[in-house]
């Protein structure tokens, strides 16, 4: 497994280890839930995508981390992997409570949206896909209605009571705006190694 999912994997484990230690002394898991305003606790857009409600949450999203983390741990360096991983996580959780709150008050946390994002990049920054999607003639518009259609699917099949489905949407949706501009390879499709 490579390096920044590890670390990614270790960040979520200590995270939730000091949200296990909080909630035993009782002192609430404001330090990491994203709510609004923002203003009051503007750290949890970072803290709340690395933090997870349960156990069974924090193994949900350490396995899909697993299985999509080192597909784009190999074609970027650890510090690209790290910020795309907590931008997209904090856009996605940051989009969550602004567009649900229209139906009552509503926190985020998790590194679902931040997933999310990282299978959108592996849908369509692979050559594979490339591929298909130059042979398309379906232009800009259609692959912008394509990404929203895969990232729509994808999200209704992950819809369960309390899920972030926003934050999945619109995680999915960065992820594969990024992997069309394949801003995270550091070899251009030419050979010549980025910086």
């Amino acid at each position: 497994m490579a390096r920044p999912t590890l670390s990614t994997l270790s960040l979520f484990a200590a995270v939730f280890a000091v949200q296990s230690l909080i909630d035993v002394l009782g002192m609430g898991l404001g330090l990491f839930v994203l709510a609004l305003p923002l203003a009051e606790r503007p750290w949890t857009i970072v803290t709340s995508v690395y933090a997870h409600g349960s156990l069974v949450h924090l193994f949900a999203n350490a396995l899909a981390l697993i299985v999509v983390g080192p597909l784009i741990a190999r074609v970027t360096t650890p510090i690209r992997f790290h910020v795309f991983f907590v931008v997209t996580g904090a856009i996605a959780g940051t989009a969550q409570v602004l567009l649900t709150t229209l139906f009552g008050p509503t926190a985020v946390l998790g590194a679902s949206g931040a997933i999310f994002a990282c299978l959108g990049y592996v849908l369509v920054g692979n050559g594979a896909s490339q591929r298909v999607l130059a042979w398309l003639p379906i232009g800009r518009r259609g692959r912008v209605v394509l990404f929203v259609l895969v990232a729509a699917l994808l999200t209704a099949a992950a819809a369960a009571p309390g899920v972030a489905l926003v934050a999945h949407f619109v995680g999915f949706c960065l992820g594969a705006v990024a992997g069309q501009g394949r801003i995270l390879h550091t070899t251009r499709t030419d050979g010549v190694r980025r910086r």
